[in-house]
């Protein structure tokens, strides 16, 4: 699914870093989170303190599907150092007692649209015509902060207006404002598709060329189009193989790519050492995105026993977005979206739970996504309960969001808690193999070794 487009001017990133120094500075002052109890930003460097012990009540590492116990986390220079029951404490370490809590790897959501909003994408999508471009940035660092605080220490930006999601990604790198690690796309398409944020506006009344920049028709242009996202700062490219619930004038069903444009932009992002993130609803487009070779198939919402075969031998990942269909469903209900869409909404809402059923019965590899920005974030957590009810067991639901997450974006400094690794942790009161609810009340987050969330009263 994809947001609203804003317009793209040069000096987008110079002013909306300007922005956030200065928002940063208001909303997020350098104190220390343990004496707010609260998401407050790190500390500063030179008063951090260089060892950190974790004393964990429980901990699920993200490999096996059980629990430790009493296991204690030693984290030096934002990495883990050891992981165990007996770890020697040194003595000027800062010592976090989490003896009744359980903690887990920092959680890592494949789908997000971090700059936007719902209401971006319902019947007042065309606000932005009404505020300046940097918007899309501030609005980021809100939901950056609010994604953090849910326990998503690193997130995968799927789409954003113009280079917002960028200059955002870039912010939070250096500091300057607190949020998840983001590894960023930009999001490419064939003309009137789903990732061409021009369709249904009327022409004539905008300049469109910046925006169909990222518009291509043919192996060759689509070629030319991955080299240019990536020259301009894409992690990684986002194709829509088919349309999308919100999209104003395409039919969800059909493919937006051909073979040939699928393998153009795969083989060229390989060559270039970026992976492919494929929107796809349709069985069609989806079967295509599956053998050009894409990393994920996210939303997949029509699926049958043949690719799900497929998925399986070539390990293409899942990412099932169920909190999107809720989101959506959601505004459908309300009357909030535009009559093409509402009708979209209700085609594919009765097929797509049994998609992802039967995906979770088969085994094929699944990697936790939500589409955050179709609905309110901070709500990602939800998707894990969706994923349980649809029958995917709680430690599989659990591994989907660590290890297999980081897999997928091909990343082994994240996503499981052991020497080496990143020390992004979250921490919840209760089991979530047992009740999968207790992730949606995080009340611990550590991200490279600094806390920006401790539990009232530690």
């Amino acid at each position: 699914m994809k947001l609203a487009p804003t317009a793209r001017t040069a000096s987008t990133t110079v002013i909306a870093a300007a922005a956030l120094f200065a928002l940063s500075a208001a909303l997020f002052p350098a104190t220390p989170a343990a004496a707010q109890g609260q998401g407050a930003a790190p500390t500063s460097a030179a008063t951090q303190v260089p060892v950190t012990a974790i004393l964990a009540g429980a901990l699920f590492e993200g490999t096996g599907r059980d629990l430790q116990s009493s296991v204690t986390i030693l984290v030096r220079n934002g990495r883990i150092e050891a992981v165990g029951p007996n770890v020697a404490i040194p003595g000027d370490a800062e010592v976090i007692d989490l003896s009744e809590w359980t903690v887990l790897p920092g959680l890592i959501d494949l789908h997000t649209h971090i700059t936007g909003d719902p209401e971006d994408v319902g019947r007042d999508r065309g606000a932005f015509l009404f505020q300046y471009p940097e918007r899309p940035v501030l609005t980021g660092v809100r939901n950056a902060h609010t994604t953090l605080m849910a326990g998503f220490t690193t997130i995968r930006d799927l789409g954003a207006s113009g280079t917002t999601a960028l200059a955002l990604r870039d912010a939070i790198a250096e500091g300057i404002v607190p949020g998840p690690r983001m590894i960023t796309a930009i999001a490419i398409g064939t003309s009137g598709s789903h990732c061409d944020t021009t369709t249904g506006m009327r022409p004539g009344h905008f300049d469109l060329t910046d925006a169909r920049a990222r518009v291509y028709n043919g192996p060759q242009e689509a070629e030319a189009v991955v080299r240019a996202a990536i020259r301009d700062g894409a992690d990684l490219i986002k194709v829509c193989a088919t349309a999308g619930v919100l999209s104003l004038t395409d039919d969800i069903g059909p493919p937006q790519m051909t073979p040939a444009e699928l393998d153009a932009v795969v083989q060229t992002a390989a060559m270039l050492n970026r992976r492919v993130a494929a929107h796809a609803h349709g069985l069609e487009g989806i079967r295509n995105a599956v053998r050009a070779g894409i990393a994920t198939v996210d939303h997949g919402s029509v699926l049958d026993d043949e690719i799900l075969e497929e998925m399986k031998a070539r390990g293409t990942w899942l990412v099932p977005t169920m909190m999107a269909f809720e989101g959506v469903l959601e505004m459908a209900d309300a009357g909030l979206l535009p009559p093409g869409p509402t009708q979209k909404t209700y085609d594919i809402a009765p097929l797509v739970v049994e998609s992802h059923r039967r995906a979770f019965a088969a085994g094929v590899p699944v990697a936790f996504g939500t589409d955050a920005g179709v609905f309110a974030h901070g709500r990602n957590a939800r998707e894990f309960q969706l994923m349980v009810e649809a029958g995917l067991a709680p430690a599989d639901a659990l591994l989907s969001a660590t290890r297999n997450a980081a897999l997928a974006l091909g990343r082994d400094d994240l996503g499981v808690v052991e020497p080496g690794r990143r020390a992004d942790l979250v921490a919840v009161r209760g089991n979530p193999l047992t009740d999968i609810t207790v992730l949606q009340r995080v009340a611990f987050v550590m991200k490279d070794g600094q806390v920006y969330l401790e539990p009232e009263g530690s």
